[in-house]
């Protein structure tokens, strides 16, 4: 299973493949008993972050992904205190990344919560909400989120993701944009002008119809 997991994960641009990876690292292999990875945190940070997660979880939240951000806070070593803040900070962007989207799957909330940590605003998120039957935002907001991380700037990530999403771009132009703007970076460009270069390049297509016997 973790391997199936890693090929996936090794899929995924980096911002959400590195914190992936924490959680497979963190998974027991087959047969064996693992020692409890909170055992590091101190008692009162300990049912603090436990009490967070159960919250989260009764509010029909992915405490995954705070238990996930815990596990990765433990793995950099961080303070028990800045862990446990990280989680809650975490948390209110879930809450308001679901005030926004509505009901949507854990995936898809989870990444426009890192939408926001990287700066993005509520209203940015608008958007995307109530996306025609069968497609799903989760490769936008993977790929928004890591061309912040990348060094482009808050306004030319959000315009670019955005024009994209309302041009009605599937997960296949998505990922293609982050592998060539990626390419460009290393390549020694600057983040904002590989995706100003990249967006010119792109396709343009009608926004999706929606369909009225949806």
């Amino acid at each position: 299973m973790i391997r199936l997991l890693s090929r996936r994960i090794h899929s995924l641009p980096a911002i959400c493949a590195a914190s992936m990876m924490v959680i497979v690292g963190s998974l027991p292999a087959a047969g064996q008993d693992q020692p409890d990875p909170l055992a590091r945190l101190d008692g009162p940070t300990r049912f603090a972050i436990e009490a967070t997660i159960d919250s989260a979880y009764a509010a029909g939240l992915p405490g995954a992904a705070l238990y996930s951000r815990v596990l990765e806070g433990i793995q950099k070593k961080a303070d028990s205190k800045r862990i446990l803040a990280a989680v809650r900070r975490l948390l209110g962007e879930l809450k308001t990344a679901r005030s926004v989207l509505g009901p949507v799957p854990n995936e898809e909330l989870t990444a426009a919560a890192a939408v926001l940590e990287q700066g993005a605003k509520a209203e940015q998120l608008a958007a995307f909400k109530n996306p025609k039957k069968g497609r799903s935002d989760l490769q936008a907001f993977t790929v928004w989120a890591d061309l912040i991380h990348r060094g482009v700037s808050l306004d030319d990530a959000s315009g670019a993701i955005a024009k994209l999403w309302q041009e009605g771009a599937d997960d296949m132009t998505f990922r293609r944009l982050w592998n060539d703007v990626q390419s460009d970076i290393s390549s020694g460009l600057k983040p904002g002008d590989a995706l100003s270069n990249r967006i010119r390049e792109s396709p343009t297509r009608p926004p999706p119809k929606s369909n009225p016997e949806e």
